[in-house]
C-alpha cells in the first residue's frame, strides 16, 4: 500500500537518499522507522552461517519495507539494501502509529498490505519447496507476473540476474543457468541480450 507522501510528510516523514549496494537496516537492529520507496528498487536479504544469501524480496517505488516489524518490536530478522539509487521516505515508528490511530483508511489499507505480504511470503516457501529447478524458476516467474499485475499472455522482462534468481530459489547459479537455457529450448521463455522474457 502507498500511502500519499504529503500525508507522511505531514506527520514527521523525510526523504532520505540511498546510493546502490548501501544499508537502509541490517539484520539485528530494531525497528524505528517506517520505510516508503519513492524512487529506486530495494532487496530485502538474509545471509546464513555458511555465507550463502538468501533474497526475500525486491521492492519498488510505492512499497513500503518490513513494517510488519513494527508492531512486535522484534529485530530485522533480514536486512534491507538498496539495488539502485533510492529516494525513500521514512518516518519514526511514533509519528507512523499516530498516523494509523487517526486514519482509518490508512490503517485497513496497511491491514490489507501486511496479508498481502503474508500471502507473498507464503507462497514463496512453496516455490522454494518445489524439488524440480524448471518448476521451482517457471513458479517464481508466474508468481512474479501475477504480483506486478502483468496480464496473461503478454510477455514480461523479469527484473532479476539469474543469481538473484538463485537466491530467491535456493538453487546454485550454474543450476539456474542450465534451467533458462532448457526453458528457452522449450520455448517457454527468450533471451535477449542476456535479458530474459517471460
Amino acid at each position: 500500500m502507498k500511502i500519499d507522501e504529503d500525508l507522511l510528510l505531514s506527520y514527521g516523514a523525510i526523504y532520505m537518499d540511498y546510493a546502490a549496494k548501501e544499508n537502509i537496516f541490517f539484520t539485528g537492529h530494531y525497528p524505528r522507522y517506517y520505510f516508503q520507496i519513492v524512487k529506486g528498487t530495494v532487496e530485502l536479504s538474509n545471509v546464513l552461517e555458511d555465507g550463502k544469501e538468501i533474497i526475500l524480496g525486491v521492492f519498488l517505488e510505492g512499497n513500503s519495507l518490513a513494517e510488519s516489524l513494527l508492531f512486535t518490536g522484534q529485530p530485522y530478522p533480514m536486512n534491507a539494501v538498496a539495488k539502485t539509487d533510492c529516494t525513500v521516505l521514512r518516518i519514526s515508528r511514533t509519528g507512523f502509529l499516530r498516523l494509523l490511530k487517526h486514519d482509518p483508511a490508512i490503517t485497513l489499507g496497511m491491514l490489507e498490505r501486511l496479508s498481502s505480504d503474508l500471502f507473498y511470503q507464503y507462497h514463496m516457501h512453496t516455490i522454494v519447496a518445489e524439488s524440480q529447478p524448471l518448476s521451482k524458476i517457471k513458479s517464481l516467474f508466474d508468481f512474479y507476473k501475477d504480483f506486478i499485475g502483468v496480464n496473461n499472455g503478454r510477455v514480461f522482462k523479469v527484473p532479476f540476474t539469474r543469481q538473484e534468481i538463485a537466491k530467491m530459489v535456493g538453487l546454485r547459479v550454474e543450476t539456474v543457468v542450465r534451467t533458462i537455457k532448457k526453458m528457452e529450448q522449450q520455448c517457454l521463455l527468450t533471451i535477449r541480450d542476456r535479458k530474459i522474457y517471460y
